[in-house]
Protein backbone atom coordinates (compact mmCIF):
# COMPACT_ATOMS: atom_id res chain seq x y z
CA UNK A 1 0.00 0.00 0.00
CA UNK A 2 1.20 3.19 -0.24
CA UNK A 3 2.07 6.02 1.85
CA UNK A 4 -1.11 8.22 1.52
CA UNK A 5 -4.37 7.23 0.48
CA UNK A 6 -8.20 7.42 0.85
CA UNK A 7 -10.38 4.94 2.80
CA UNK A 8 -13.87 4.59 2.73
CA UNK A 9 -16.61 3.78 5.23
CA UNK A 10 -19.17 1.77 3.66
CA UNK A 11 -21.78 1.54 6.02
CA UNK A 12 -22.14 5.49 6.37
CA UNK A 13 -21.71 5.94 2.52
CA UNK A 14 -25.27 7.05 1.45
CA UNK A 15 -24.60 7.61 -2.34
CA UNK A 16 -25.16 11.24 -2.44
CA UNK A 17 -21.64 11.57 -5.33
CA UNK A 18 -21.46 15.49 -3.58
CA UNK A 19 -17.24 13.94 -3.73
CA UNK A 20 -17.86 13.52 -7.53
CA UNK A 21 -19.55 17.02 -7.56
CA UNK A 22 -16.80 18.69 -6.19
CA UNK A 23 -14.09 16.64 -8.06
CA UNK A 24 -15.58 17.97 -11.39
CA UNK A 25 -16.18 21.20 -9.81
CA UNK A 26 -12.94 21.84 -8.62
CA UNK A 27 -11.33 20.23 -12.00
CA UNK A 28 -13.75 22.06 -14.10
CA UNK A 29 -14.79 20.86 -18.01
CA UNK A 30 -12.02 19.74 -19.18
CA UNK A 31 -11.49 16.39 -17.62
CA UNK A 32 -12.99 13.56 -19.26
CA UNK A 33 -15.44 12.53 -15.86
CA UNK A 34 -14.25 12.91 -12.11
CA UNK A 35 -11.50 11.41 -10.76
CA UNK A 36 -13.26 9.65 -8.12
CA UNK A 37 -16.70 7.78 -8.22
CA UNK A 38 -19.38 6.23 -6.47
CA UNK A 39 -20.73 2.67 -7.21
CA UNK A 40 -23.61 0.73 -6.06
CA UNK A 41 -22.86 -2.20 -4.79
CA UNK A 42 -25.26 -5.09 -3.89
CA UNK A 43 -23.20 -7.30 -0.89
CA UNK A 44 -25.53 -8.48 1.64
CA UNK A 45 -26.72 -12.18 0.36
CA UNK A 46 -29.41 -11.92 3.72
CA UNK A 47 -30.95 -8.41 2.35
CA UNK A 48 -30.95 -8.86 -1.21
CA UNK A 49 -32.03 -5.35 -1.64
CA UNK A 50 -29.72 -3.81 0.50
CA UNK A 51 -27.68 -1.45 -1.46
CA UNK A 52 -23.77 -0.28 -0.08
CA UNK A 53 -21.25 2.35 -2.00
CA UNK A 54 -18.03 1.75 -3.12
CA UNK A 55 -15.89 4.70 -3.61
CA UNK A 56 -13.02 3.79 -6.36
CA UNK A 57 -10.56 6.64 -7.30
CA UNK A 58 -6.87 5.60 -7.88
CA UNK A 59 -5.23 3.61 -5.59
CA UNK A 60 -1.57 5.49 -5.28
CA UNK A 61 0.08 1.60 -4.91
CA UNK A 62 2.74 1.30 -3.79
CA UNK A 63 4.75 -0.15 -6.79
CA UNK A 64 2.45 1.41 -9.84
CA UNK A 65 2.63 -0.42 -12.72
CA UNK A 66 1.84 3.16 -14.78
CA UNK A 67 5.25 4.87 -13.67
CA UNK A 68 7.64 2.97 -15.43
CA UNK A 69 5.22 2.26 -18.45
CA UNK A 70 5.31 5.94 -19.53
CA UNK A 71 8.05 6.33 -21.59
CA UNK A 72 7.99 10.40 -21.64
CA UNK A 73 7.93 9.91 -17.80
CA UNK A 74 5.06 12.04 -17.38
CA UNK A 75 3.84 9.80 -14.81
CA UNK A 76 5.30 9.80 -11.51
CA UNK A 77 5.57 8.87 -7.80
CA UNK A 78 6.64 10.86 -5.16
CA UNK A 79 8.46 9.91 -2.00
CA UNK A 80 4.80 10.17 -0.52
CA UNK A 81 3.96 7.87 -2.57
CA UNK A 82 1.15 10.12 -4.42
CA UNK A 83 1.07 8.73 -7.86
CA UNK A 84 0.52 12.08 -10.07
CA UNK A 85 0.51 13.02 -14.04
CA UNK A 86 3.01 15.80 -15.16
CA UNK A 87 0.85 17.05 -18.05
CA UNK A 88 3.14 18.94 -20.23
CA UNK A 89 5.03 15.93 -20.40
CA UNK A 90 2.17 13.45 -21.17
CA UNK A 91 2.36 12.73 -25.35
CA UNK A 92 -0.91 10.55 -25.37
CA UNK A 93 0.63 7.55 -26.05
CA UNK A 94 -1.84 5.62 -23.48
CA UNK A 95 0.83 3.61 -22.24
CA UNK A 96 0.15 4.34 -18.81
CA UNK A 97 -3.65 3.28 -19.21
CA UNK A 98 -2.41 0.06 -20.36
CA UNK A 99 -0.51 -0.85 -17.67
CA UNK A 100 -2.93 0.08 -14.95
CA UNK A 101 -4.34 -2.95 -13.69
CA UNK A 102 -7.43 -0.74 -11.93
CA UNK A 103 -8.04 1.46 -15.77
CA UNK A 104 -7.62 4.26 -13.35
CA UNK A 105 -5.37 6.65 -15.74
CA UNK A 106 -8.07 7.95 -18.22
CA UNK A 107 -7.67 8.82 -22.15
CA UNK A 108 -9.31 12.80 -22.77
CA UNK A 109 -9.97 12.91 -26.62
CA UNK A 110 -10.26 17.32 -26.62
CA UNK A 111 -6.63 17.07 -24.58
CA UNK A 112 -4.85 14.57 -26.39
CA UNK A 113 -3.36 13.39 -23.11
CA UNK A 114 -3.94 11.35 -20.10
CA UNK A 115 -5.25 12.42 -16.76
CA UNK A 116 -5.53 10.90 -13.35
CA UNK A 117 -6.55 11.73 -9.50
CA UNK A 118 -3.88 13.65 -7.57
CA UNK A 119 -5.17 13.52 -4.61
CA UNK A 120 -5.19 16.92 -5.22
CA UNK A 121 -1.91 17.33 -4.29
CA UNK A 122 -1.62 21.31 -4.44
CA UNK A 123 -4.14 20.89 -1.56
CA UNK A 124 -2.16 18.35 0.43
CA UNK A 125 0.85 20.29 -0.14
CA UNK A 126 -0.86 23.24 1.74
CA UNK A 127 -1.61 21.45 4.53
CA UNK A 128 -5.61 20.85 3.61
CA UNK A 129 -7.06 17.38 2.43
CA UNK A 130 -8.38 15.89 -1.16
CA UNK A 131 -11.65 18.23 -1.96
CA UNK A 132 -13.39 14.95 -1.81
CA UNK A 133 -12.75 14.64 1.21
CA UNK A 134 -13.20 17.55 2.82
CA UNK A 135 -16.62 17.79 0.77
CA UNK A 136 -17.82 14.34 2.11
CA UNK A 137 -21.16 15.21 3.79
CA UNK A 138 -21.20 11.64 6.03
CA UNK A 139 -17.70 11.95 6.94
CA UNK A 140 -17.07 8.76 5.51
CA UNK A 141 -13.88 9.27 3.05
CA UNK A 142 -10.67 9.85 4.91
CA UNK A 143 -7.28 11.25 3.91
CA UNK A 144 -4.27 9.64 5.61
CA UNK A 145 -1.15 8.40 5.25
CA UNK A 146 -0.99 3.97 5.12
CA UNK A 147 0.18 4.05 8.63
CA UNK A 148 -2.55 5.82 10.08
CA UNK A 149 -5.06 4.37 7.77
CA UNK A 150 -6.75 1.69 9.65
CA UNK A 151 -9.64 -0.89 7.54
CA UNK A 152 -12.95 -0.25 7.57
Amino acid sequence: MSKVGITHIHAECIGCKACEVQCRSIHGDQIVSPFCHIREVQRQKARPHAVEYSYLACFHCKKPKCVPACPTGAMRARPDGLVYLEAALCDGCKACVEACPWHIPVWNPRSGKVEKCDLCKDRIDHGLEPACVATCAMGCLHFASADAAAPH
